[in-house]
């Protein structure tokens, strides 16, 4: 894995460390094409779902082996999949004789929901009265 692909999601200090959350400040270029690029990881169906049963396996890993099974698709193409997730920094993996074994990466998956978050305290806006202005 390149570290162009993660550039905005390195850092030691958490989601404030590498870009500011969404609510926050504005993103900037760079950090919103590289966050782009890890929502457009989790845009298919199939790499949420491949991400769900990588993260939520017991012992925190998963063969290969129990993951093309569960999916009406090809091998090849269940692990093109899993190497887009990978690039993204979402899993990692370690091949095991003839077969390779996937984790998730929460560090990846904290941040963005660091991202995602309001700052606490924040209130919500009062979308009550703007609504009933227009009418």
């Amino acid at each position: 894995m390149s570290k162009q692909e993660l550039v905005m999601l390195e850092g030691t200090g958490g989601a404030d460390a590498c870009c500011p959350g969404l609510l926050t400040a504005p993103l900037d270029e760079e950090q919103a094409a590289d966050l782009a690029r890890v929502f457009k990881a989790l845009g298919d169906p199939v790499r949420l779902r491949l991400l769900s049963m990588i993260a939520s396996k017991a012992g925190g890993e998963v063969c290969v082996c129990d993951l093309t099974p569960a999916f009406d698709l090809s091998q090849p193409t269940i692990s093109h999949h899993l190497k887009l997730l990978r690039q993204a920094g979402l899993i990692d993996c370690e091949r095991r004789g003839t077969w390779v074994y996937y984790w998730l990466l929460p560090e990846t998956t904290d941040r963005l929901a660091g991202l995602l978050t309001r700052p606490a305290g924040t209130p919500l806006p009062d979308r009550g009265e703007r609504a009933g202005a227009g009418s």
